[in-house]
């Protein structure tokens, strides 16, 4: 909905000190799981507001901001850094630095702009409290971690979320993407696309580099199967149904001369229904395990590593969206999409209760980024930082009032 002039000026009376927050956010990021500094600056930030904190799934912070009768509204956002050596060469660049699970040491990043999103919660908490006049109701304020692992979602229903806390009847969220600042960009329906991540351990027979004869190679064996899986998406997947097969790490041996007993590779799988998830899945595993027993190989290892459920907004709740945040940002602001190929956990929020949930894109890049035919920087790139903080982070808090407060304003139509 249009937020009032009040609303507004207090918006662009914090904007300094939301951008010195943000840079803070983006200087001290954490691993996923690991957001312990992360979620205790979120919970003291909360606190200063008068607001009680809980926690769930170990580094989860949720507050509910109680404001007498009215429709109770859930807003999510993600607050997990990337494995990755930051490269903007902005002053308040990343130095920090994380442990992986597997021991090892890594620069760690914002690279999926995690920084935006607490930094637009915190405010939008802030901006409704300060200004309990304009809205009756309730909303939870969802602050998850481990989004890029698939795992903080889960971690923090499992972890009894929905049965201490009261449950909203819809939920809402957002992303920073490389899009034009002051822009939002929504899908009805499907919005980001189920992922499924494993990891394969390919079994061999050691030997020396000179005696081939005498191994049964994994590293060969693990480069059919890779080349093979690319065929699952080209020929075995209809060319109506959406499927990206990925092969992202292999790793085997230790030295030139010398036929390791084992390699491994990792793939991410993605897809828009359950349907064409099954089939993948299966034509996966297949050819995984025929190309072992082609080569006289030990049966192969696959483990899942973490999955991503579907993504779905609802599209009457998209459609208000649409007509709310088109009223505050203008409509030619605001568009419809196609479904993204990325996955997000936030619709397991509202997929556990049975409630409909709405996730939107919002731009961070000014428009020179564009000029001449340039794409900027995109997410999980070492280069990713909106460029135009200031229009990035006063678009996502607009955007979020105006999809809370079309729920709770008093003066909602």
């Amino acid at each position: 909905m249009s937020l009032n002039s009040a609303l507004r000026a207090s918006i662009s009376a914090d904007l300094d000190q939301t951008i010195a927050d943000y840079k803070h956010f983006h200087r001290t990021p954490e691993l996923s799981m690991q957001e312990t500094n992360t979620a205790a600056e979120i919970a003291s930030r909360l606190r200063a507001l008068g607001l009680k904190t809980h926690t769930f799934g170990g580094t989860g912070v949720v507050a509910v901001i109680e404001n007498g009768d009215g429709p109770v509204i859930g807003y999510r956002a993600d607050i997990d850094g990337l494995p990755i050596r930051e490269d903007t060469g902005l002053d308040y660049a990343s130095t920090a630095d994380g442990t992986l699970s597997d021991g090892e040491t890594t620069k760690v990043m914002h690279g999926c702009g995690h920084d935006t999103h607490i930094t637009v919660g915190l405010y939008l908490a802030k901006h409704l409290v300060t200004h309990r006049d304009l809205w009756s109701g309730t909303v939870v304020m969802l602050f998850q971690p481990g989004e890029e692992t698939g795992q903080g979602a889960r971690a923090m229903l499992d972890d009894g979320l929905w049965d201490e806390i009261v449950r909203p009847e819809v939920i809402f969220g957002q992303h920073v993407w490389p899009g034009a600042a002051g822009h939002l960009y929504v899908s009805s329906g499907t919005a980001m696309a189920m992922s499924d991540c494993l990891r394969v351990t390919v079994k061999g027979k050691q030997a020396h580099g000179s005696q081939p004869e005498n191994a049964i190679d994994p590293i060969v064996l693990g480069a059919y199967m890779i080349t093979r899986l690319q065929s699952v998406v080209s020929r075995e997947i209809s060319g109506r149904d959406m499927s990206v097969v990925t092969v992202g790490t292999f790793h085997g041996g230790l030295k030139e001369n010398i036929i390791p007993d084992s390699a491994e590779f990792k793939l991410n799988i993605r897809t828009f229904t359950e349907e064409v998830r099954a089939v993948v899945l299966d034509r996966v595993r297949r050819i995984i395990e025929a190309e072992a027993q082609a080569s006289g190989a030990p049966e192969p290892e696959i483990e899942e590593m973490y999955r991503f459920p579907r993504c779905f907004n609802e599209p009457e709740e998209t459609d208000s969206f649409l007509t709310y945040a088109g009223a505050e940002l203008g409509t030619e602001q605001v568009h419809l999409t196609e479904p993204a190929t990325g996955s997000e956990d936030v619709g397991a929020f509202g997929d556990d209760i049975g409630v409909p949930y709405v996730y939107w894109f919002f731009g961070g890049y000014s428009p020179e980024k564009f000029a001449d035919g340039q794409t900027p920087p995109g997410n999980h790139s070492p280069f990713f930082a909106p460029d135009d903080v200031e229009t990035t982070l006063e678009n996502g808090i607009r955007a979020a009032l105006s999809a809370v407060l079309s729920k709770v304003g008093k003066d909602r139509a």
